[in-house]
């Protein structure tokens, strides 16, 4: 089991984490990285372009969400040669889901 404490995030990283999620295509694209293995490193980000969008190559649009996924921390795209493999930050997930768990168990003692 993961140590809660360790995945804990602050609100504003929450926020800007949930606010990245709340556009249906970034959904998609988090939804898609997360059916990947861990020890697989990735669809390239053309890839994951064709599964979305069915474009044969990367458009503006599905690199513009990329990039937003990637500065709020919620996946990892990394050189390989010449394409750019995307993983989900499955430890930055975790902690997501861990900050909604705490809100739900109660573990805020800072209210009522």
């Amino acid at each position: 089991m993961y140590d809660i404490i360790s995945m804990m995030i602050e609100m504003s990283d929450a926020a800007q984490m949930f606010k990245t999620l709340g556009d249906a295509t970034r959904l998609q694209l988090v939804h898609r990285l997360g059916c990947c293995p861990e020890t697989v490193s990735g669809p390239t980000a053309g890839e994951l372009c064709c599964q979305t969008t069915g474009a044969d190559k990367i458009t503006s649009t599905v690199s513009h969400h990329l990039k937003e996924l990637r500065e709020s921390g919620l996946i990892r795209m990394e050189r390989q040669g010449k394409c750019m493999c995307c993983s989900l930050d499955r430890e930055a997930i975790r902690g997501l889901a861990a900050y909604l768990n705490q809100i739900v168990e109660g573990e805020n003692h800072d209210c009522c």
